[in-house]
Formats: structure tokens, C-alpha cells, sequence
């Protein structure tokens, strides 16, 4: 039920302490906001009461305010994908751990693998920054090889990622957010299925970058609908965090850190808004 988030233990938080050596705390979520791209019929709104919600109240004359938010919990701005969000099938529709859809699905949030079951993590975070590898802003339908990230890290004097850790990648995809949303939108760089083998093979927890699905889209592969998302998500219990700030830290020539993320304990989500933390 807790899939990748298993592998947060103690010793990987005490190697994730190591790396803040600076004090440094960035938040590398994207501001949410109505402005944001957004796929189809997504929403994101916030209303408030246009004026006082109450008060005075007391001797003290205390008054406040109340707003109300109406969006998808998981599937707008910085989004964590939890193991409810993808599956596979056609007559048999299977998600993580190999649970039927039936059993799955609900109308009331999800009956199993919701949020409320996934783990905080706290763990070494790699930025792999395909930007300062290539000399350029990567374009969509460009695949990210696992060589490509290979050459990244040795470009970076990075160790790859290993177990437990959460792989980010910098692709300047980000460039076009709230500039350019139908750009943003229209596809995207990525990684490819030769990267998430790899990486898979790594044992990483999360993948993540600063574009809309982590992979590539189209995928070189025109027959083929978001495959990493299954090979990561629904096959190996690996999260996905899509919508990272990633420039932050290439801008700041930062490639380890100390990733802290919580996802909301929403009973029965299939997502999580959020900003984790890069601390270093």
C-alpha cells in the first residue's frame, strides 16, 4: 500500500542530513494559482468570502477570514502521483500490487493504495541537469536516455541515484509555465523507458522534473500512452512528482540535497498537492 515509500528509514534520513551542509532551505513547488496550465476540464479556484468571515468576537475585537478551494486534489500544479493513479488493462484493469480496478475504485475516493498509506520522505535528493548537459533547453518529444543520464552525472561529479533516493531532472521545460500554457501543454522532454529501467534498476523512490509527466511526450513510440507512468508507478511502486522548480537548483549549481516531501494524508486520493523542500 505504501509502495516505494517503504524504502524511507532512518539511515536514509541521517544520509540525507549529511547533505545540509549550508542551512538552505528552498521550496521547489510551483505557486498555485488559477493562471496555471491546465489539462481539460481541471480547475483551480479559490474563493473567498469578499469580506469578513466573523467577528469582532470578545473583548478583544477578534475578527478573521475563510476561503474555499475547488480543484482536483492531485492532478494541477506541482502534483505528486500516488499508486491509485495509474493502472493497466483492457479487459483485466490491474493497478499496483496487482489489485483489480473493482477493488480499487470508489466513489468516495479510493478503497486502496489512497494517500493516507504513503509514507513521509525525507531522503538524498539528485538533480540531473539535462540544460547544462546539452547546452540547451531540451524540446518536447525529446527522449532522455539512461546514458543521457549517466553523462549528467559524471558532467556533474554527482553519484547516481541509489536506493531510496528521489531522482529530479532539470529539462527547462519549465521555461513555458503560465508564459506559454499551451506550449507547456502540448507535450514535453522526458524520460524515456531505457531511463526508467535504469532507474528502476537504481531503486529510486520518486522521479521527478519540471514538466507535466516526468516522460516524454509524444512518446517515440506513437503507439504507446504514458508507459513510464506504468513501468514506475503501477509495476514498481515508484512515485512521480511532476511540476518541480527544478531551475532553482541548476541555476544555483545545486545537485545533491536533502528532498523532504509529505504528502497530504488524504483518505482515498490518487494525488497529492504540495511543495517539497530542498534543503543543502
Amino acid at each position: 500500500m505504501a509502495g516505494a515509500s517503504n524504502l524511507m528509514t532512518t539511515e536514509k534520513a541521517l544520509e540525507a542530513m549529511k547533505l545540509m551542509s549550508t542551512g538552505t532551505v528552498v521550496s521547489i513547488g510551483r505557486t498555485y494559482e488559477s493562471d496555471m496550465p491546465l489539462f481539460g476540464s481541471r480547475v483551480f479556484a479559490v474563493r473567498g468570502t469578499g469580506g469578513l468571515a466573523g467577528g469582532p468576537l470578545g473583548a478583544n475585537n477578534v475578527i478573521w477570514m475563510d476561503d474555499f478551494l475547488s480543484t482536483e486534489i492531485g492532478q494541477v500544479g506541482t502534483q505528486f502521483d500516488g499508486l491509485a493513479h495509474i493502472g493497466i488493462g483492457k479487459e483485466e484493469k490491474l493497478f499496483y500490487g496487482g489489485i483489480p480496478a473493482n477493488e480499487v475504485a470508489g466513489s468516495y475516493g479510493v478503497q486502496k493504495l489512497g494517500l493516507e498509506h504513503v509514507k513521509p520522505f525525507f531522503t538524498r535528493g539528485v538533480l540531473a541537469d539535462m540544460v547544462a548537459l546539452k547546452g540547451r533547453a531540451l524540446e518536447a518529444g525529446e527522449e532522455i536516455t539512461a546514458a543521457d543520464l549517466k553523462a549528467a552525472f559524471e558532467k556533474q561529479g554527482t553519484a547516481p541515484p541509489g536506493k531510496g533516493d528521489v531522482l529530479l531532472v532539470h529539462t527547462g521545460w519549465g521555461q513555458h509555465w503560465i508564459t506559454d500554457n499551451a506550449k507547456f501543454n502540448s507535450g514535453c522532454p522526458g524520460l524515456g523507458l531505457d531511463a526508467a529501467a535504469y532507474l528502476i534498476e537504481a531503486g529510486i523512490a520518486i522521479a521527478g522534473a519540471d514538466t507535466w509527466p516526468v516522460e516524454v511526450v509524444p512518446n517515440p513510440d506513437p503507439t504507446l500512452a504514458f508507459p513510464v507512468h506504468q513501468e514506475f508507478i503501477t509495476k514498481n511502486g515508484i512515485f512521480i512528482h511532476e511540476n518541480i522548480a527544478t531551475e532553482k537548483l541548476a541555476d544555483a549549481g545545486v545537485y545533491e540535497f536533502a528532498y523532504i516531501f509529505n504528502p497530504l494524508p488524504i483518505k482515498g486520493a490518487t494525488g497529492s498537492p504540495g511543495a517539497p523542500l530542498a534543503v543543502y
